[in-house]
């Protein structure tokens, strides 16, 4: 068994043992492994290493259906120069390639597991039949094959695809079993945005990670990272850390992906320079918006355009808000706060903003007009729905009971029995002290509002993971428009890959009405 099987069977078997169970049972890590000497999120220098573009895989042409060949195996990668750290990757030895189809076409994905252990594959964002979704239940043992098809339904824009295996997402993702999808369409073809891949239309992979006193990849597994989620003190872009890219235009489109397991980001341009987003996760809005800063959670992308015309450097920045209320070392003086536990290295919070990505014009040029339309959205109206769902989530005491409406996941249970084709409101209340970007396979969703107020620019189109704050209650507006199995499900849940695994996470069924 490969040396990442070994670590991550450890980890699944943790993960298994502690599941549903109080704090005291959780694993922690050695001292030496939480007080690792790490550099944090390289506020030091500006970009050194050139930013790593994920190869764009286009799939071939096969009797009528597109088709992808990707194989998930363990890998090995150098977070420190001259430190190998055990990694997955799919067609790659960590992260994968940029996979690039249209709507309304056909593609099948032959996905094969060269891993020592099982693995799945879920394409987030898609609407799709449940056999296909990649969720838990859609299991690749070692050595086997899947090979999901489907029609490509989704609007144009930034997806991804990664692991979703029961109990051991946050592991496996974290080893960077994780990669884009990029929908293209003829409605945003026309708009002549840029979208030259590599070039003026950049995916941005935005990850953190912790490593050990000797510089290998670590995955922590103590009380702290199941309250909190695992959340590194190194940040990196595509798996570069201290980015930089060399932009050769004057219009750039950046697609960004929050693709860590548990931290937040708010990101801005330097210099208080603002930014146009274009789109959310679902696709384009109906106008650019003119921001100075961008919060994405874990599972959230978002696209922006940066006016490079008069060619200065500057860079992407974030801060790291802190997304609880006083847990666990936060603001000072709540539960746990600098007493029991205190400020870990793994739980770095960072109010200072810190580089993501230093961008470089090659030289100045004209301005580009943006279209001040982008793409007509319906009208957002509740009272199409025939019902409303309501959805609590809770942590329990110390974190030891997470849970969706006072159940923890079970994969032998239905929770929900949702008809195909009816229009209906989910309300998102969070009972907890800290924020959760909540997820539904199989939907696009609309934001109605948040403890009734209107929601901001980047949740006025379409959706598949939202923020819910702590006491907060989001509403949304969704239908299920068909892919009917009574005994299939998809899933909803927490996008803080460790609480999912540890029970944040429940299942529905999409029924004939």
């Amino acid at each position: 068994m490969d040396q990442w099987s070994i670590a991550s069977s450890l980890n699944r078997r943790a993960l298994l043992r502690r599941a549903g169970t109080a704090a005291a049972g959780l694993v922690a890590l050695p001292l030496s492994a939480c007080e690792a000497q790490n550099s944090l999120f390289s506020a030091d220098g500006a970009g050194a290493n050139p930013l790593a573009i994920p190869e764009l895989n286009q799939g071939i042409v096969e009797q009528g259906e597109r088709v992808f060949r990707l194989s998930i195996s363990a890998g090995q990668k150098e977070f420190v120069p001259g430190v190998v750290s055990p990694t997955i990757g799919v067609n790659a030895p960590y992260l994968g390639p940029t996979l690039e189809m249209r709507r309304g076409e056909r593609v099948r994905l032959h996905v094969d597991n060269g891993l020592d252990d099982g693995a799945t594959v879920h394409w987030h964002g898609f609407e799709l039949p449940a056999a296909a979704d990649g969720g838990p239940h859609q299991l690749i043992r070692p050595g086997a094959r899947w090979s999901p098809s489907f029609e490509v339904r989704q609007r144009a824009s930034l997806y991804w695809y990664h692991s979703h295996l029961h109990r051991g997402t946050g592991p496996q993702v974290y080893a960077g079993l994780a990669a884009p999808i990029y929908v293209r369409d003829d409605e945003e073809d026309a708009l002549d945005l840029p979208s030259e891949y590599g070039v003026d239309d950049i995916p941005l992979i935005v990850q953190d990670r912790v490593l050990d006193n000797s510089g290998k990849l670590l995955y922590p597994q103590n009380m702290h990272a199941q309250m909190m989620g695992v959340r590194g003190d190194r940040l990196y872009v595509n798996g570069t850390q201290n980015a930089v890219f060399d932009a050769r235009t004057g219009l750039l489109r950046l697609r960004i992906l929050n693709g860590s397991n548990a931290r937040f980001y708010d990101f801005s341009l330097s210099g208080g320079q603002t930014m146009q987003i274009i789109a959310s996760d679902g696709g384009l809005l109906e106008r650019p918006h003119a921001v100075r800063s961008l919060r994405l959670a874990p599972g959230e992308r978002a696209q922006i355009l940066v006016d490079l015309s008069e060619g200065r450097p500057l860079s992407l920045v974030a801060t790291s808000p802190d997304n609880s209320m006083g847990m666990m070392g936060g603001d000072g003086g709540g539960m746990m706060g600098g007493g029991m536990m205190g400020r870990r290295r793994d739980d770095t919070e960072m109010d200072e903003p810190f580089r993501v990505l230093d961008i470089r014009p090659s030289d100045s040029s004209p301005q580009r007009k943006l279209p001040s339309q982008l793409a007509p959205l319906p009208a957002l109206d509740p009272s199409l729905a025939v019902r409303t769902r309501r959805f609590v989530l809770d942590m329990g005491m110390m974190g030891g009971g997470m849970s969706i409406n006072g159940a923890s996941m079970d994969m032998n249970v239905i929770n929900e029995r949702v008809p195909a084709g009816q229009w209906e409101i989910w309300e998102i209340a969070n009972a907890s002290m800290m924020a959760h970007p909540f997820h539904i396979h199989n939907a696009q969703f609309r934001v109605i509002d948040r403890n009734g107020r209107t929601p901001p620019p980047l949740e006025t189109g379409y959706k598949d993971t939202v923020i819910v704050d702590p006491r907060e209650q989001v509403r949304l507006l969704l239908r299920f428009e068909e892919h009917t199995d009574p005994d299939l499900p998809y899933m909803y849940h927490c996008h803080i890959l460790e609480h999912e695994d540890a029970g944040m996470m429940g299942q529905f069924v999409v029924v004939d009405s």
